[in-house]
């Protein structure tokens, strides 16, 4: 099962470690280091299964890959996954253990935060590790840079559709209220877009629009709001067969991460004259600020970096539109031709 699995999408090494003292069940995958060292979060679930955590493990660090070859870093993809419920799990010694499972890879895998997992459990973790970002003396918060990066790649979405990149005078809807969301409304209102926001939480709502000059939709309706621009930066799979055919935008591009429900969508959506930005490119802002932690470079680097996302997605767009195919198509050609000539400068070497 495990090897099929990693055979499908060319993962190199997939390592299982368990501490019975502190009760710590995880998987790491890494996925490629051709071009560097695995990058990629630890995310606790209870998954149902541990088929469920393996699936997971193995299509996050996949997307990892990816990421950080469009973003044009010097990283490979990974992932890790702590099984069990973080509510019952969460301690300092199952984060030591766990600092000492990803030592033993030997800078094969670097982690960082993810879901249910924050700057202070990255600490516990430094305490057996260097390798490891994201701890309380790294760059801080990436979510204000993700969201720079989000608005240059909107802006270049906007200039292959309307013929400019301004902003000015846009209707954007933002989908999602967290921390990304926010800072990436408030860099749009300060270039003058006219936008629009929805979120479950009503008070988050409430609290942003009685402070920034916005409209607000109900969650519900959404993906029926007329708009230049949607901009997803909640959960995954809002774009499906469902809602595309209730989208009145010209474009989907946010910080949302699996924004499609499947990569068919991204030709429904072209189909339909929508442009879609690929999350992977646009929301890469993240990375790019843990990975500076980890290479060396401070924070006014990261947002210079993650500015040059709309560059990218720029070219994307072009050979996209050139080859008649979907940006997302043109994307992972992208990134896979960075692996592909890394790897003819210097062959892959099995894992030992």
């Amino acid at each position: 099962m495990v090897f099929a699995s990693m055979g499908d999408d060319g993962h190199e090494q997939v390592s299982y470690f368990t501490d019975p003292e502190t009760g710590l069940q995880a998987i790491v995958a890494i996925h490629d280091t051709t071009l560097g060292p695995s990058l990629g979060g630890t995310r606790i679930l209870d998954y149902d299964t541990e088929d469920d955590a393996l699936a997971d493990v193995l299509r996050l660090s996949r997307a990892m890959t990816y990421k950080a070859a469009a973003a044009d870093l010097p990283l490979g993809g990974g992932k890790a996954v702590i099984l069990g419920d973080p509510a019952e799990i969460k301690t300092e010694a199952l984060f030591e253990a766990y600092g000492r499972a990803v030592d033993c890879l030997g800078g094969r895998y670097i982690t960082s935060v993810d879901v249910n997992s924050g700057v202070e459990d990255m600490d516990v973790v430094a305490r057996e590790t260097d390798n490891v970002v994201g701890t309380s003396k790294g760059l801080g918060d990436p979510s204000p840079i993700t969201a720079h990066g989000v608005f240059h790649g909107i802006r270049a979405c906007v200039e292959s559709v309307y013929g400019s990149d301004s902003v000015a005078g846009l209707d954007v809807v933002i989908q999602g209220l967290g921390k990304v969301g926010k800072s990436l409304a408030e860099e749009l209102l300060a270039r003058d877009a006219s936008v629009t926001v929805t979120d479950v939480d009503a008070a988050a709502v409430e609290s942003f629009a009685a402070d920034h000059d916005v409209d607000v939709v109900d969650s519900d309706t959404v993906y029926d709001q007329s708009c230049d621009v949607f901009a997803p930066c909640a959960i995954g799979g809002v774009v499906n067969d469902e809602t595309i055919p209730r989208l009145e935008c010209d474009i989907v591009a946010g910080g949302a991460n699996n924004v499609l429900a499947e990569r068919r969508h991204a030709e429904v959506l072209r189909e339909r004259g929508i442009r879609y930005a690929p999350d992977y490119v646009i929301n890469a802002g993240g990375l790019i600020t843990v990975a500076k932690e980890h290479l060396g470079g401070g924070r006014e680097e990261a947002y210079e970096e993650a500015a040059a996302i709309g560059d990218r997605l720029r070219e994307m767009i072009e050979r996209a539109d050139e080859r008649e195919t979907t940006v997302l198509a043109a994307a992972d050609q992208y990134a896979e031709k960075r692996i592909d000539d890394a790897e003819r400068v210097t062959p892959a070497v099995p894992s030992q």
